[in-house]
């Protein structure tokens, strides 16, 4: 039976579950897992993104027409489907939408192909971010396609460059695999012509005349379609397709002639293939990162906007979309004015409810997303970071640096690591957009006389010196100039830059500061204004993908002191979050952002939830820990293998190794169990395979060093073989085993903590259960629904299912319970004020605790944290009663002798007083959430 219909707007949102669509997960399998859902406590369905993508996307980023839903999902008539299930249960849906960048290359994308063939002829050539007049005047009013798998001579000689008729639009095309690249229209004619048939010949004179005779673009491409048509109802004929295929020989590369003819029509077109390593020093289009397939969008443009955006905001008005996810708030030029115009738009179109929009942003601990952007939050990286570091032990900060450097050489800095880490993508991975922001900027000084003779690399350099030292994703540059937030970051990556930058450079540096908005530019002459912001929006949209590449995507993957704090969203500097901090971001949160998504698991996460939360225990038993790992150490020094460049693998990899077996070691796999260890072991080589070539040290996905990766790889097998004497794969899966309990305390609080703090709990596909998964695609595996769905039917109480801790239903029945409180006091969670809780006696440390309060409501949250050092040896996640001897929650004045009920026990707790024993309320599970009653 279905349930009541459930308000799907602000009001009624209270969480949201992640799905991730894809081929082998249509639109339609979603459908049967709606009541499961709704059973559970979820208020929306929080979908990857659903419009058409590139063909065998898994992610659905990479989009290619944002006019249509995804057929792989099953397009539209799945979607209606799903729909009508989401409203039969009462759930509303938000979607995931990506308005900074779309897929291209392949032959997909008409947008882009449009370009290709037109070039800035082409009604969508200002879609995209492409500098038509680069520093390269080999690419003036030229694309750089950089899609060739060898330089273009080795790629054009090969043969695999071909020249295409396609007989179902009459258009001629170069074919590189799976890449299409258009003839321009006025270029037939070096086909056609070279053709013996004088109706080739005289279409060809034709096509050499198309846009040369008048500046009206629309004639144009009228000309071009017509003769296209024509082109190809010849080339339908016996002896028009004959004398067709008879002109394209003559572009054959498989001769000399031929190899010639090609190579002279590619010159006169439109873009400029090349080899795929020239997109990193020559590119000269925006990209999303430094991946080539996806070419960066310009959403400031009003045209842009309104193309990108009609389907999903006439999803949006009949009411099948209820909110919007934007995907890397942080590429657009213009994050606040992209914001704040969605906003408006969907008011426009559904004046009746209130607009709910998050962006994906990484914040810095310091940071704070701007509240006059009109969103609802962020997706919940932040929070992720907080929840995760609350549960780290501030003491192992000083042994877990010691055991590093001790064992790896390397700095126990991190920001040392991240700078290096900088230095390097500037150089190999973004030196094309580094350029054209130098250019961006060498333009700037060229309107002033007292500038122009500084050099565009004087530029380049000082500019590496100020984004090495950049402290956040980016500046949020306006008309008016920076805010005083953007000073203080700028100032902090200005000094840093002039304590490295060259003597010579350091003018450079204050010049910097007045063009990047330090003289607002509304105070400028028009021309002047508009190369400074042009120059401010490109140094912007450098910042944000030198911080992703570098730090996420490089100095993670270095620097491994604990990797649980080496996640999307964290700063592995601050090792630990203090309940302090955890209560003061909660606080700000419900202040300023109570919708903000609370995440502990995504897509992109670096490992699942609750291997976070086991290596978090090492925090604590970091004497165990470095014991363990000086012992695997030595006995598997004899496995590492010599090559010419050093020892495989390197001390630090070999580090985050054994923190990877341990986290990731699956809860009741047996060291015997030979089938399951090697599954395992396939995963974890997997993610080792990928965490050496995004360290980029001496492997990277450009020029993988297939030796030393297999060197690697061998190590992991030889080091856990069945039958080694040191028994090492029993010593792995017995470290797992002992920390496995306090580690599921951790994860049962940060379960809690998600599903009761200020904000919407956001629960990632299948992590009800616990998550020990990997970097993806590990943690986008299939997940086992039926098990899930099996084991909410039988809604037993969460204290019933401690004794099978392992299997997981407990977690998911403290989920479970948990958002069913939300679901009975939703004003209470939506708009309730946070009040942290003081917890007094010999193991307060041990306890964080607030209160969430609205009227006569109220919720007391009570979380074991740090439960590895008094758990000890005991199989249960559950602090014994005798270790919370005389400590006792403090409730304020105003909530003093109240009886209290325990939403996941059901049972009574009496306060006599203005305290609470921590026993009592702890007794039966490590977790606690009462509400008044």
């Amino acid at each position: 039976m279905a349930n009541p219909p459930r308000d799907t707007g602000p009001a009624g949102l209270r969480a949201t579950a992640r799905l991730q669509f894809h081929a082998g997960f249509t639109l339609d399998d979603a459908v049967p897992l709606i009541p499961y859902l709704a059973q559970l406590g979820i208020s929306h369905l929080y979908a990857s993104p659903i419009l058409k993508a590139r063909p065998g996307s898994t992610h659905g980023y990479d989009i290619v027409d944002h006019n249509q839903l995804n057929p792989e999902l099953g397009g539209e008539p799945a979607f209606r489907r799903l729909s009508a299930a989401l409203k039969q249960h009462g759930l509303g849906l938000i979607i995931d939408i990506v308005p900074n960048h779309m897929g291209v290359g392949g032959s997909d994308n008409a947008w882009w192909l449009d370009v290709l063939e037109w070039g800035r002829q082409s009604p969508y050539a200002g879609f995209f971010d492409i500098d038509w007049d680069p520093p390269d005047r080999s690419l003036s009013n030229r694309m750089l396609m950089p899609f060739l798998g060898a330089p273009y001579g080795e790629a054009l000689g090969s043969g695999d460059l071909k020249l295409l008729f396609d007989a179902a639009d009459g258009r001629l095309h170069a074919q590189y695999f799976e890449h299409r690249f258009p003839i321009a229209p006025q270029h037939y004619h070096h086909v056609l012509q070279a053709a013996q048939d004088p109706t080739l010949a005289a279409l060809g004179q034709e096509f050499g005349r198309v846009g040369l005779q008048q500046r009206d673009r629309a004639l144009a491409r009228e000309q071009a379609a017509a003769l296209r048509d024509r082109l190809r109802r010849f080339a339908e004929t016996p002896g028009g397709g004959a004398a067709l295929q008879a002109a394209l020989a003559g572009f054959d590369a498989g001769t000399e002639a031929g190899r010639s003819a090609l190579h002279r029509l590619l010159e006169r077109q439109h873009y400029r293939l090349a080899w795929w390593r020239a997109a990193a020093d020559e590119i000269n289009w925006r990209r999303f990162f430094d991946i080539t397939s996806l070419a960066g969008m310009r959403q400031e443009l009003p045209e842009v906007f309104d193309a990108t955006h009609d389907l999903i905001l006439k999803l949006y008005a009949e009411g099948a979309v209820d909110g919007l996810r934007i995907d890397h708030v942080d590429g657009l030029a213009d994050p606040r004015g992209y914001c704040r115009k969605l906003h408006r738009r969907m008011q426009a179109v559904r004046p009746d409810r209130a607009p709910m929009i998050w962006v994906e942003k990484i914040l810095a601990p310091f940071e704070t997303l701007r509240t006059d952007w009109m969103v609802d939050g962020t997706t919940g990286y932040d929070f992720m970071d907080e929840a995760s570091g609350v549960l780290h032990d501030p003491e192992g900060e000083g042994p877990l640096t010691t055991l590093w450097t001790d064992q790896t050489g390397r700095s126990p800095s991190f920001d040392e690591e991240a700078r290096a880490a900088r230095r390097q993508i500037l150089r190999d991975n973004l030196a094309s957009e580094l350029n054209g922001t130098a250019a961006a900027m060498k333009r700037v000084a060229m309107r002033d006389l007292a500038t122009r003779d500084f050099t565009l690399t004087g530029l380049r350099r000082a500019l590496t010196e100020v984004l090495v030292h950049f402290p956040v994703y980016r500046l949020y540059i306006t008309q008016g100039g920076r805010s005083a937030e953007d000073n203080r970051i700028l100032d902090w990556a200005l000094a840093g830059a002039r304590r490295t930058v060259r003597a010579a450079d350091r003018p450079l540096i204050d010049l910097l500061d007045g063009w990047l908005g330090g003289d607002p530019p509304r105070s400028l002459p028009p021309v002047l204004r508009r190369d400074r912001l042009a120059a401010a929006v490109r140094f912007q949209q450098l910042s944000a993908p030198t911080a992703a590449k570098s730090v996420e995507d490089t100095a993670f993957y270095r620097y491994g002191r604990l990797i649980s704090r080496n996640e999307v969203g964290s700063d592995p500097a601050r090792f630990a979050v203090t309940p302090a901090a955890f209560h003061g971001s909660a606080r700000s949160r419900a202040k300023s952002f109570p919708r903000a998504l609370l995440a502990t698991a995504t897509h992109d996460h670096k490992r699942g939830e609750d291997v976070r939360a086991r290596l978090a225990v090492l925090s604590e038993l970091h004497g165990e820990w470095t014991a363990a790992v000086a012992r695997w150490s030595r006995l598997n020094a004899p496995l590492r293998k010599d090559l010419p460049d050093g020892p495989a693998p390197g001390m630090s990899a070999q580090l985050m190794l054994y923190q990877t077996l341990v986290g990731a070691w699956p809860l009741g796999l047996s060291p015997t169990d030979e089938a399951g260890v090697a599954e395992f072991l396939d995963r974890v080589c997997a993610w080792q395979e990928k965490a050496l070539r995004e360290a980029k040290r001496r492997t990277e996905w450009a020029v993988p060093n297939l030796d030393y990766e297999a060197a690697c790889r061998d190590f992991v097998g030889a080091m856990m073989a069945p039958d080694r004497a040191s028994r090492m794969r029993e010593e792995i899966a017995g470290f797992a085993a002992r920390i496995a309990p306090a580690a599921a305390v951790n994860g049962l609080s940060q379960a809690l903590l998600r599903c009761t703090a200020p904000g919407v709990p956001d629960l990632y596909q299948g992590t009800e259960f616990w998550d020990l998964s990997l970097v993806d695609p590990d943690n986008r595996r299939p997940v086992d629904w039926e098990a899930r769905q099996a084991a909410l039917a039988q809604a037993q109480p969460p204290a019933e299912l401690l004794a099978d801790w392992q299997d997981g239903r407990v977690k998911q029945a403290v989920i479970a319970r948990a958002l069913a409180l939300r679901t009975r006091h939703p004003a209470l969670f939506a708009e309730g004020d946070y009040h942290p809780v003081t917890v007094e006696g010999p193991r307060a440390q041990h306890v964080l605790a607030f209160l969430r309060t609205r009227k006569d409501a109220a919720a007391l949250v009570v979380a074991t944290r740090l439960p590895g050092t008094v758990l000890g040896e005991s199989p249960m996640p559950l602090l014994p009663g005798a270790e919370w001897s005389g400590t006792d929650l403090r409730l304020p004045p105003s909530w003093e002798a109240r009886h209290w009920r325990d939403a996941l026990t059901g049972e009574g707790q009496h306060a006599p007083g203005d305290r609470l024993p921590v026993g009592q309320v702890l007794a039966r599970l490590p977790v606690a959430v009462l509400e008044v009653g």
